[in-house]
C-alpha cells in the first residue's frame, strides 16, 4: 500500500544537524546482578550514532545486543551500567522521559480493545502534556506508515505486517530523535519482511529520526543500515563496525548483488571468528 510522501514537519525544539551525535556509548560495561552472582553481559562497548543514521547490531544469541538497546532506552533498572552512555547529551532516563527515545519490539503489543487510532495516540495520553506536543495527528502518522483509512479498525482485523506498522506509527507519534528497534520484523514471513524493509526506509526518509536496530538477520542489517556493528559472544564486545555505502533509496534487488554478498561474507566471517 503506498504511503505518504509528506515531508517531516518542523517541531518546537531544534533537532541535531547532520553529523551531530545522537547516541554515544564509550567503554560501556553492563553487569546483571551483584557479588558472586554478577554476570557481565556487555564489556567495553563503543557505539556512536549520528543524526539520521541507521545502525544495526548483529551477533549470536546472548551476546548482549538487546541489552545494549535497553540500556540506551534506560530500561535496565536492575543492572549496573558503567561508562559513558548518553542520548542527545542526556542520560537515557532523561531522554526517554523527554520523548527523545521510542522503541519498537518484535511483537506489536497493541491493546486489543483500542482502535488503531487509539493505539497510536497512547504515548500522548501517557505523556499527559509533560513533553512537547506532536506536530502530526494520529491520522497523519498512519498515512505515513501506509495505513491511511485504518483508524477505526481493531488489531484483530489487521495482518501481522499491518500491526507492526501501527506499532511503528505509535513509536513515531512523539517524534523521537532516536528510534530503537528490537527484532521488529523477526515474527514476519519473508515476503512481508522484505516489504517492511523498503517501507521502513521510505518512512525514515520522511522523518528526522536516527535508528538503532537489533537483528539476527545479516541481510536485514546490511539492507537497512549505514553501519553494521558485529558483536562477539559472551561477554558482548564490539568485534567490528562495517560501513555500508550503498546509495539510497535502496531496492530489494540490491540484496542479490555481488557487493551485498561481499559485505554479508565479511559479517559472517567476523561472527564465526568471535563466536
Amino acid at each position: 500500500m503506498p504511503g505518504s510522501t509528506q515531508p517531516y514537519v518542523g517541531r518546537a525544539e531544534p533537532v541535531a544537524t547532520a553529523g551531530e551525535e545522537r547516541v554515544r556509548l564509550q567503554d560501556v560495561c553492563i553487569v546483571h546482578g551483584r557479588g558472586d552472582s554478577a554476570v557481565v553481559a556487555v564489556e567495553g562497548a563503543d557505539l556512536h550514532v549520528g543524526a539520521r543514521e541507521i545502525v544495526s547490531i548483529v551477533g549470536h544469541s546472548g551476546c548482549g545486543k538487546s541489552t545494549i538497546l535497553r540500556a540506551i532506552a534506560g530500561l535496565l533498572p536492575n543492572a549496573s551500567v558503567q561508562g559513558d552512555l548518553s542520548v542527545m547529551g542526556r542520560t537515557p532516563e532523561e531522554a526517554r522521559k523527554s520523548g527523545l527515545i521510542s522503541m519498537v519490539f518484535q511483537e506489536a503489543v497493541l491493546a486489543p480493545w483500542r482502535t488503531v487510532e487509539k493505539n497510536v495516540t497512547l504515548p500522548v495520553e501517557v505523556a499527559r502534556g509533560r513533553t512537547r506536543k506532536p506536530t502530526r495527528t494520529a491520522s497523519e502518522q498512519l498515512e505515513l506508515v501506509g495505513l491511511g483509512g485504518y483508524e477505526k479498525r481493531y488489531p484483530k482485523q489487521l495482518s501481522g505486517g499491518q500491526r507492526q506498522r501501527v506499532s511503528l506509527a505509535r513509536a513515531l507519534m512523539m517524534e523521537p530523535e532516536v528510534l530503537l528497534m528490537d527484532e521488529p520484523f523477526g515474527a514476519l514471513d519473508e515476503i512481508t519482511r522484505d516489504e517492511m524493509h523498503t517501507e521502513l526506509l521510505r518512512i525514515w526518509e520522511n522523518t528526522h529520526v536516527s535508528i538503532v536496530l537489533v537483528t539476527h538477520s545479516i541481510t536485514e542489517a546490511i539492507f537497512l543500515s549505514d553501519r553494521v556493528v558485529v558483536m562477539s559472544s559472551y561477554p558482548g564486545r564490539v568485534a567490528d563496525t562495517i560501513p555500508v555505502d550503498f546509495p539510497r533509496p535502496r531496492r530489494n534487488e540490491l540484496k542479490d548483488s555481488r557487493e551485498f554478498a561481499a559485505i554479508s561474507q565479511r559479517i559472517r566471517l567476523c561472527l564465526e571468528k568471535n563466536r
